[in-house]
């Protein structure tokens, strides 16, 4: 018992840290170019599959574990992790080459998408602590309150995923 309330202990220390560290980094390395090199302009499309491949997983990982699947449930979700972890790293190259691709678009579109994009951004710094604290309690077999977390980060995670599909698809077409 008092191991598993010390690693609880470590692992909340570890969320703290990662939960402000990446969005920091991640906003710092946003004001640098990497000069004389060529922008990754074909990253743009893959990370938006990705994103669309995670919020397929996600779902797939609720049936499974829906019908007790247990082993394929932690498969599936981890996998959504190591797909975000891969989306982050490609998307921060992508702008670390590349200048932002500004939105064509006018009036009643251009409104819906800087709420998409308002929120997707928004969102997608919330979602880190969520999915490390509902993961954290998978891992630690506190599977009630794994569960009592999932229920709130499940739809945000996929709100996330869904909308970063979307943002693509609505800016993709101002790409140079």
């Amino acid at each position: 018992m008092r191991t598993v309330q010390i690693n609880e202990k470590k692992i909340k220390v570890w969320i703290t840290i990662l939960s402000i560290l990446i969005p920091v980094v991640v906003a710092v390395l946003f004001m640098f170019k990497i000069p004389n090199v060529e922008p990754l302009s074909f990253l743009p499309p893959i990370y938006a599959t990705i994103n669309g491949l995670t919020a397929i997983f996600l779902i797939m990982a609720v049936i499974a574990i829906k019908k007790g699947n247990q082993k394929l449930h932690q498969n599936l979700m981890t996998t959504c992790i190591v797909f975000s972890l891969l989306f982050l790293v490609m998307y921060v190259a992508y702008h670390m080459t590349s200048d932002s691709t500004p939105f064509g678009g006018t009036g009643a579109i251009k409104a819906i998408y800087l709420f998409i994009l308002l929120t997707h951004i928004v969102l997608s710094i919330a979602i880190i602590p969520l999915v490390l604290i509902t993961y954290s309690k998978s891992y630690l077999g506190d599977f009630v309150a794994h569960r009592k977390w999932a229920k709130f980060t499940f739809p945000i995670w996929l709100y996330v995923a869904v909308t970063g599909v979307v943002v693509y698809l609505m800016i993709s077409p101002y790409y140079v």
